[in-house]
């Protein structure tokens, strides 16, 4: 991959991205549904990671972060369910084939409840409802690996949205898993990524809003940590 123009790096709690990537050459499956922007991932990789790492997405999806690391000179691996990519690994976020303490960088883009279709795998965390306990179970079993994995002093990050359903409420998954999160690892900052999704664009969903008296998704968390042991 041609090393592309890097983006700006961002230095406060607002973080906008203008584009899903930032290089002329596609980062991460375009056909994926809720790719992870690249500029988010670029942004942490820069801080948090140097050349040479080994960076681990266990919800790698359509490989947006095995292309981010390439082009930076890390070493990306990446898992998931339902691999879109060849160089994407079968297999379970909450059970990862990697040694105690190997991996320098965790970025993590979990299903944020039911609102998409990620695979019919039963396994699947993107099956779960965030309105049940059961979701917020499974997501504590996948940062318990996440812990055993990460090498000590290393850094982890969630990105995450919450969740709303007409008929049932919000969720607040962001705050629910910055909870979690805090029991293992010591919180390094809270990050509002404004949400580049043409689905806001559209003025029938702002109407709606109006209509139900509710909220449309403008942003989503980055949860950064550190494990310190």
């Amino acid at each position: 991959m041609k090393p592309p123009k890097p983006p700006k790096i961002q230095t406060t709690t607002l973080w906008y991205h203008p584009s899903q990537q930032y290089s002329e050459e596609p980062m991460g499956d375009p056909r994926y549904p809720g790719r992870t922007p690249a500029y988010v991932i670029w942004n942490l990789l820069e801080r948090y990671t140097r050349e040479g790492d080994l960076v681990v997405d266990p919800f790698c999806g359509g490989g947006t972060t095995l292309d981010v690391a390439e082009s930076l000179g890390r070493k990306g691996v990446g898992f998931d369910v339902e691999p879109h990519r060849p160089d994407i690994t079968r297999a379970d976020a909450r059970a990862l084939p990697l040694e105690n303490g190997v991996a320098d960088f965790f970025f993590m883009d979990p299903p944020y409840s039911t609102h998409v279709e990620y695979s019919a795998r039963g396994e699947c965390i993107g099956r779960l409802d965030a309105f049940e306990p059961r979701y917020f179970e499974e997501l504590e079993r996948v940062f318990a690996e996440v812990d055993r994995c990460l090498r000590n002093r290393r850094y982890l990050a969630v990105y995450v949205s919450d969740s709303f359903k007409k008929k049932k409420g919000f969720v607040p998954i962001g705050f629910e898993l910055f909870g979690l999160l805090s029991r293992r690892f010591r919180p390094i900052d809270h990050v509002a990524v404004v949400r580049g999704n043409r689905k806001l664009e559209s003025p029938r969903f702002h109407k709606s809003a109006v209509e139900d008296n509710s909220y449309l998704r403008g942003f989503n968390h980055l949860l950064v940590f550190k494990k310190e042991r």
